[in-house]
């Protein structure tokens, strides 16, 4: 039978294994080795309708054999500073367990270095606001392990605009309007009626 002093140094030993295979991964510790692009329409996107072409390749200055790990992309939407002032629940933390910046799953896919595009509608969920794209490298075990993205590390320029859908339609609008006319008019020719048919029995 194993002594006290054993097995605890066996729940130890395996408790360290545990905690280091789940250390939270830090977002300044990973490599920018990724160059993204993403193209849209001029001016402000709509949700539901507009659509980003986002591009990704490797960074051909990193040496070779640096994305030899490399397994998954995963693409995301993700706020710009100044769409998460004053709004803790879209804080950025350097922890990616505790990172709120990107909230919106693009797309996932296997990596490939070069010759990469993914055409996105802008889902319809996607509030108003500011956004960047970035993509996050994963490795066999789904670990991040080094990321890109379509903006600067300051996160100020190829920014672009989204505006949420209202919850309103055009169409819905139209008929609101014609439908209100219609009462008007209605109204106006009920009370002329009434005139005239009071006017004829006298």
């Amino acid at each position: 039978m194993a002594s006290t002093p054993a097995i605890f140094l066996t729940t130890l030993v395996i408790c360290c294994s545990l905690s280091s295979s789940h250390a939270e991964i830090l977002f300044s510790s990973l490599k920018k080795s990724l160059e993204v692009t993403v193209k849209h329409r001029a001016g402000v996107l709509m949700a539901g309708e507009d659509t980003l072409e986002i591009d990704w390749f490797l960074n051909k200055t990193f040496p070779a054999g640096t994305d030899s790990a490399y397994k998954t992309i995963k693409l995301k939407l993700c706020y710009a500073p100044i769409s998460q002032k004053d709004r803790a629940w879209r804080k950025t933390e350097d922890h990616l367990k505790k990172d709120k910046t990107c909230l919106f799953e693009i797309d996932s896919t296997p990596y490939k270095s070069s010759n990469n595009k993914f055409n996105w509608t802008i889902e319809r969920d996607v509030p108003t606001g500011t956004f960047f794209v970035r993509a996050y490298i994963l490795n066999g075990d789904g670990h991040e392990i080094g990321y890109g993205q379509n903006t600067d590390d300051k996160k100020v320029n190829n920014l672009f605009d989204i505006q949420a859908i209202s919850g309103r339609h055009a169409t819905l609008d139209i008929c609101s309007v014609v439908f209100s006319v219609f009462a008007v008019v209605s109204l106006f020719g009920f009370f002329y009626m009434e005139k005239r048919n009071a006017k004829a029995s006298k």
